[in-house]
């Protein structure tokens, strides 16, 4: 069974922190997960519950969380509370280190016993809560090593998710508690395989990214909140009887610890002043006995202030039942509060909240709030556009008095408001928000035994879509039908407006034997389509079970399809093969045009047949770079590249995401190490239409876009209102130019592109031969004399790679075409034409201005003279 452990740094039975975590934890419990929880009693020591028996916090929770306590830990040698507030104000607060080998000590006993712990669990899952506030670095060290221990001893992936609710910028930061920016006797966050982190706002994530930029996988995950309106029934009616509250008083709800930081004394005033024109009353769930000199503090307030019996401390209130699955019969939950309430208040002290949780369980039950103008409010609320009375004062003024009491007086006011913010809320903190993400990462299941994910972007497929997914249902090996539970396929819905996404569902329907997954990527773009697909795949094969790679040290790979291209039977047994057999990174099919589609065309078929053998020639010598008809990478060679990148560039005064994500990416994992095969046996056939759609801008050299900008049109037939292209073949003046765009595309990016990658390949082998000593070592020498002059290393990020490998190109040409005549066939030919602009430079500075020419950024003049990728 799939078990997952949690722990909560809160050391409370019942709070916001931990309600979040029975909500998360829901999902999994949900999918089959056995659910384990530490209330992190032994953690915190301020709450006064260090060791302190569990007795009835079961009972506030669902009765499918089970707690499930770190054992022995009041046997650890000097671990208990008074050392852990000291360790927290010598250490993290003063920076004095003179307790850091006890801390050491004690960290690898706790760890121990975390590991212990889980082994008898049979832990497959870890989600920690407030892990980052630095209240306990013992208990934090002990988690980190036994994450990193766990997860090695049992070839886990990214199995742990680290969520910060609170963090040093966040809670208290005026009083020094956890040190100073950048706070350095605060255990770092873990940059680990095992680990993702969890945010609650981007503002969150930002601070996080500055403070640790070394850890990359941080995501955000909103508090979520069942949106229902809460309303009153059989089982909470006598709730205002129940605590003298008369049902015609407008009532106020605040549900808080009672703390000083919390600043409840704000809703005392606030109360004061609207009890001289209303009958109003205000009802405080919170522990009283938390901290009792606050509590009497704030009972003394409301006595000075005439208030007392229209103050209500109403003690401990469960969570809603519904939200966190919690039985029913415990006394009255907050949801039955907020039935009766006409108002919630959150008045809280500026740097103390992160999230305001009250906030958006009354968004969510469609009461209407107020709130004090906390640090936070801005980025989580405010900013979306929810509406309410927001205090930016020490106490309430008049004017904020004035404006809660006409939200209390007008009943239209508060509807039109608390529907407005509700709308709002769901979108942003509804459910799914959280199961969106939670099911990209983590909970999507994948089969033991599948060792591919191919990724298929589709926009308004609907004509080609079912044909592509039964050549990928029919794929076969060397002894018949590939077994289906070896890969699974992830649609991804770019926006499509047709039926699309029913074609797909449908599919997954009649074909249940192959794993099917439909993933959505707002943004517009195949580029984006293609990394978001990846992504999903790459977290999920990282925490199957298993880990990353089986026992058997099997790889786990990530395939990209297009959906206008067709597979061979064997595309995809091809692939894992010479995956497999190379310990390749990168594995990068054949492609291929069937030639009775250009039957009556010969001078396009002779030109697009040209292309494809001067590259069947280069892909052999260098294993190419992917495209993304069809390739594959190896997952953590993925993730050491940070996936796909997208790239951006104005197109008609807006920026449009880049089109050579699929090259880019190629050259990024290159860059890093990352070695290629080329698996010829493994073919895609190209849809013609790319072609014939777009046969004008394949003779003038425009077919990905001009003037430095790298785009391509719709060419599906009838989008965007176009009409067929009506078939036919090139002229021979055509042809010419076809043919030296597509030359001129094929030379830098397969010769000369690897080369620079990696310069050593021409000192021996088959690259050596294919160009010849005299070539070989003089493009070694000037590639050196570039990086040198140009002062770059590393030509990742594509615009770095074009200036060298143009120049390269211009330098070189008549050499190239030389060993590609000798190669390929005489029939490659000769360069074509040097630009006009270069015809009449001298030649002793042919170079210096190669040079200028290929950095013309600004009209794009070496783009255009390349064509910037032919189709073929």
């Amino acid at each position: 069974m799939a078990v997952l452990w949690g722990v909560s740094f809160d050391a409370t039975p019942l709070s916001g922190v931990v309600v979040e975590f029975v909500k998360t934890a829901r999902h999994f419990h949900d999918r089959g997960y056995e659910v384990h929880l530490d209330l992190g009693y032994d953690i915190k020591a301020d709450k006064g519950r260090f060791f302190l028996p569990y007795r009835d916090e079961a009972l506030l929770l669902p009765p499918w969380v089970r707690l499930s306590r770190l054992p022995d830990v009041a046997a650890v040698d000097g671990y208990d509370a008074s050392l852990a507030t000291s360790v927290l104000q010598e250490v993290v607060e003063k920076g004095d280190l003179r307790l850091l080998p006890q801390v050491e000590r004690i960290a690898e006993a706790l760890c121990d016993r975390l590991l212990s712990l889980w082994e008898s669990l049979g832990v497959t899952r870890v989600l920690v809560e407030n892990g980052t506030l630095p209240e306990n670095i013992m208990f934090t060290h002990a988690l980190q090593k036994a994450i990193v221990r766990y997860g090695a001893r049992h070839h886990l992936g990214r199995y742990v998710l680290w969520r910060d609710h609170d963090l040093m910028w966040q809670s208290e930061p005026g009083t020094g508690k956890y040190g100073r920016a950048p706070y350095p006797n605060v255990p770092p966050l873990l940059d680990s395989v095992h680990v993702r982190y969890l945010a609650l706002h981007e503002q969150a994530k930002a601070l996080t990214r500055a403070w640790a930029p070394h850890v990359r996988h941080i995501d955000v995950l909103p508090n979520a909140f069942p949106h229902r309106p809460a309303t009153v029934g059989p089982q909470n009616a006598s709730f205002r009887a129940d605590h003298g509250i008369p049902e015609g008083a407008r009532l106020i709800a605040r549900t808080t610890r009672i703390i000083p930081q919390k600043r409840i004394d704000r809703d005392i005033h606030l109360l004061a002043q609207l009890a001289e024109t209303m009958d109003v009353y205000l009802f405080v769930a919170g522990d009283t006995g938390e901290d009792p000199r606050e509590y009497r503090r704030l009972t003394a307030l409301a006595d000075d202030l005439g208030v007392a019996d229209r103050t209500v401390f109403g003690g401990w209130l469960v969570p809603d039942p519904d939200a966190i699955g919690a039985s029913a019969g415990h006394g009255y939950s907050v949801r039955d509060l907020l039935a009766h309430a006409d108002l919630v208040s959150f008045l809280t002290s500026y740097d103390y909240d992160s999230y305001g949780n009250p906030i958006g369980e009354s968004i969510a039950a469609e009461v209407p709030y107020i709130s004090s103008g906390y640090e936070l409010y801005p980025t989580v609320y405010g900013d979306k556009g929810f509406r309410a009375p927001v205090l930016h004062d020490d106490l309430p003024t008049p004017a904020f008095v004035n404006e809660v009491a006409q939200l209390l007086n007008d009943d239209d006011l508060r509807a039109r408001t608390a529907e407005h913010n509700h709308r709002l809320g769901e979108r942003h903190f509804g459910r799914s928000t959280a199961e969106g993400l939670l099911e990209r990462l983590v909970l999507t299941p994948m089969g033991l035994r599948t060792r591919m994910s191919v990724i298929l972007p589709v926009y308004n497929e609907a004509a080609n879509l079912t044909a592509v997914l039964e050549s990928l249902h029919g794929q076969r090996g060397r002894d018949g039908r590939l077994d289906p539970e070896l890969y699974e396929i992830v649609v991804v819905d770019n926006n499509s407006s047709d039926d699309t996404v029913a074609l797909a569902k449908r599919f997954a329907d009649d074909h249940p034997d192959l794993s099917l997954h439909i993933v959505h990527e707002p943004e517009q773009g195949v580029s984006c389509a293609r990394r978001t697909g990846m992504l999903f795949a790459a977290e999920r094969s990282a925490g199957r079970p298993g880990g990353p790679a089986s026992a058997a040290g099997e790889r786990f790979y990530l395939v990209s399809a297009d959906a206008d291209c067709q597979v061979d039977p064997r595309w995809l047994s091809s692939l894992l093969e010479a995956m497999d057999a190379s310990g390749a990174d990168l594995g990068v099919c054949d492609y291929f045009y069937r030639a009775e589609h250009f039957a009556g065309r010969p001078r396009l078929w002779d030109a697009i047949s040209r292309t494809l053998r001067c590259r069947a020639v280069a892909f052999s010598l260098f294993g190419g770079f992917p495209d993304g008809k069809g390739f594959a990478v190896e997952r953590e060679a993925h993730d050491r590249a940070g996936g796909i990148e997208i790239f951006y560039q104005l197109e008609g005064g807006r920026f449009v995401n880049h089109l050579s994500d699929d090259w880019d990416f190629g050259i990024k994992v290159s860059a890093l190490g990352g070695s290629r095969v080329y698996a010829p046996d493994s073919r895609v056939e190209i849809n013609p239409r790319r072609v014939d759609h777009a046969l004008e801008e394949v003779i003038e050299g425009k077919a990905y876009g001009s003037g430095g900008t790298i785009v391509m049109r719709d060419i599906r037939p009838g989008s965007d209102g176009q009409v067929a292209t009506p078939v036919r073949d090139l002229t021979a003046e055509e042809a010419r130019r076809a043919w030296e765009f597509s030359i001129k595309d094929f030379v830098p990016k397969n010769l000369l592109l690897p080369v620079l990658l990696e310069p050593d390949l021409l000192g021996s082998g088959p690259v050596r031969d294919f160009f010849g000593p005299s070539l070989a070592g003089a493009l070694r020498q000037r590639i050196g004399e570039i990086v040198e002059e140009m002062r770059i290393l590393d030509f990742t990020p594509i615009h770095r790679y074009k200036t060298p490998s143009f120049r390269l190109y211009f330098e070189f040409a008549d050499a190239l075409f030389e060993r590609l005549r000798a190669t390929v066939g005489e029939d490659i030919g000769h360069p074509p034409p040097l630009p006009d602009c270069l015809a009449d430079v001298p030649r002793e500075r042919f170079r210096e201005f190669v040079a200028y020419y290929c950095e013309d950024r600004e009209s794009g003049e070496a783009h255009d003279y390349f064509g910037n990728g032919g189709v073929f």
